[in-house]
């Protein structure tokens, strides 16, 4: 009986098997997302218009892995806001494109709001909107969908100069009920 030589593919697919194991899960669920971890949940603190005079009320809260909105947004005495955010403990990498988040709420319209080396003053930031839905959705936001809040601020943020996140409910007498989870960069 002839024997046959060993070939070079069984050992090659299993060489592919055990490099794809090593990777780790997310790499092989969302190739797109940057090596950064976003601060946990209970980093996040809430603010709201009261410190300026306004008289919006909620509060944000950790559920898990996400953090959560909730309160009463009121436009009275030149408030109209509730938020909840996080500084980084860490620079993103300059070349990040956005932010993915994942996200839940009542059918409103949020933003996510950015402060950078660049917004100085309390009422300076950079601004996204979002809408959310009853169920989960992931959404990529871009660097160059938020805008800034006033003139004094460049056009675009730049990722390098990032140093706080925050998941806002916004601008209009509403009702706020937002959980949501910030994944990560891309």
């Amino acid at each position: 009986m002839k024997q046959r030589p060993p070939t070079l593919v069984p050992f090659l697919c299993g060489f592919l098997i055990v490099v794809l194991l090593a990777l780790p899960s997310e790499s092989r669920a969302n190739p797109e997302k940057r090596d950064y971890t976003p601060p946990p949940p209970a980093s996040w603190e809430y603010l709201s218009d009261r410190v300026m005079g306004g008289v919006s009320e909620g509060s944000a809260r950790v559920e898990g892995d996400h953090v959560r909105l909730t309160g009463e947004v009121s436009t009275r005495n030149r408030g109209g806001f509730i938020q909840t955010r996080t500084d980084l403990a860490r620079p993103f990498p300059d070349d990040a494109k956005g932010l993915i988040i994942r996200v839940r709420g009542n059918g409103e319209r949020y933003f996510l709001h950015l402060r950078t080396t660049g917004t100085i003053l309390p009422w300076q930031y950079y601004q996204a909107g979002f809408e959310t839905t009853r169920d989960w959705r992931t959404l990529r936001v871009p660097f160059s969908e938020f805008q800034p809040s006033g003139r004094m601020l460049r056009g675009t943020p730049r990722a390098e100069t990032v140093r706080s996140v925050g998941f806002v409910a916004f601008g209009r007498d509403h009702l706020a009920d937002l959980a949501a989870e910030w994944i990560g960069i891309y």
